[in-house]
């Protein structure tokens, strides 16, 4: 028996767990294979699939022609073949070498077939982006991408739903940001108007008042980068004079003056999913595809900021959990938060004291989600989202600490880019 049981595992056989082609190509090396030959096998590790929509009838075949002649696939709709759709989603299938051939090859080809070959590179190269970069706010920037980045929450309102108003008092609220800055957050963000599903909406002139002594004294004190949670472009205007240096807005800058005192304040702004308002948001969960829909909401919104004059370096973006999502669906997106770094933004992931953990739990007590909060953050930060957004800032920092140090020792920083 002790024989079989050694002939069972004679070479060692094990399936290799890599991050990257990067991370890859240093297993090769580790056999002492050729250099160059390591890294063109690297190149060919990884399958990218890449999902394109509103792929004309015209081109989708020729696309999967090229993509079949360079030893890639591509998938689109049957109704292609004998013309009875006009148009298909298509999901190309290939590695880092095959893209970089198809692209090369898609640039002299008709039907806008190099467009869309300019935009499979520019969404590849953002999704395996890794490293640091700044982002420029009002007053102070705050870097991004070295590690997982956390952001602290202060709501100044009476009815929130995570901490039932406990710092409803202005000089509590600016305690508490002290405190989380101590703890380890390196932005706040400061609410006055709660944003829960049915939520009764706010003044924007009572919102200000609720605010306007904590962002002046946080961020008078200048120790972190101030974000203000608002939907109303007079309460950022008179936020960003005060002192603060990034709008967080849930309506996802949909308002053209939003847009403007951004533009105009120099500040940052996180661009989140919503539909309708928080009063109404509930009332329409219905998606055909949701992460599909949530991608091109924000390719939208973002577009439209940058059209406007934000530069898209100031730009963030947040898929919107529980904002007009079930918390299946809320889940499913968390699952896959990766995929939104292929619009080349910075990604914030907001799901601490959620209904979404607490459906998954079992928990209606909010305060009852911690353990539930902090796995979400390691998941997204294991998917390479740059921010968190928590009320429970120094466990997640911990958290988060231990996901950056994984990958130090993965080493898994770049993967080869396409040329």
């Amino acid at each position: 028996m002790a024989g079989e049981r050694g002939e069972r595992h004679q070479f060692s056989a094990r399936v290799l767990q890599s991050r990257s082609p990067s991370e890859l190509a240093r297993e090769l090396g580790r056999t002492d294979s050729d250099p160059e030959g390591v890294g063109i096998m690297a190149q060919k590790s990884r399958i990218y699939a890449v999902r394109l929509d509103h792929v004309s009838l015209r081109a989708a075949p020729l696309l999967k022609q090229e993509a079949l002649a360079v030893g890639a696939d591509s998938a689109h709709a049957r109704g292609i073949a004998d013309h009875s759709v006009s148009e298909t989603s298509v999901v190309l299938l290939a590695t880092w070498a095959q893209h970089r051939r198809l692209v090369e090859k898609l640039e002299r080809q008709p039907f806008h077939l190099r467009t869309l070959g300019a935009e499979v590179e520019a969404a590849l190269r953002a999704y395996t982006r890794h490293g640091a970069r700044t982002v420029v706010g009002a007053h102070r920037a705050l870097v991004v991408g070295d590690r997982p980045r956390v952001m602290g929450v202060v709501n100044v309102t009476p009815d929130s739903f995570s901490d039932g108003g406990a710092f409803f008092d202005p000089d509590r609220a600016i305690a508490h940001g002290r405190a989380l800055i101590d703890e380890g957050a390196d932005l706040l963000d400061i609410g006055g108007e709660s944003t829960r599903p049915g939520a009764t909406p706010v003044d924007p002139e009572e919102e200000w008042r609720r605010i306007a002594p904590v962002v002046r004294a946080l961020a008078d004190e200048g120790r972190v980068p101030i974000s203000v949670d608002t939907r109303h472009a007079i309460v950022a205007q008179r936020a960003l004079e005060a002192g603060a240096d990034m709008i967080n807005d849930v309506s996802g800058l949909v308002d053209p003056d939003m847009r403007r005192v951004v533009r105009d304040g120099k500040a940052a702004a996180i661009v989140m999913h919503l539909r309708g308002d928080p009063a109404t948001m509930q009332q329409d969960t219905q998606y055909a595809d949701l992460r599909g829909e949530v991608f091109s909401a924000l390719a939208a919104r973002t577009d439209a900021a940058v059209r406007d004059g934000i530069p898209p370096d100031r730009i963030l973006i947040d898929p919107g959990l529980g904002f007009g999502k079930t918390p299946e669906q809320s889940l499913e997106l968390l699952a896959h938060s990766g995929e939104l770094r292929s619009l080349g933004y910075p990604v914030v992931i907001g799901a601490s004291r959620k209904s979404m953990l607490g459906w998954a739990l079992g928990a209606a007590d909010p305060a009852a989600r911690l353990e539930a909060g902090i796995a979400a953050a390691v998941i997204a930060a294991m998917d390479g989202i740059e921010l968190i957004r928590t009320h429970d800032v120094a466990p997640t920092v911990r958290a988060l600490a231990v996901v950056a140090r994984i990958a130090d020792a993965a080493h898994a920083r770049s993967e080869p880019p396409i040329r």
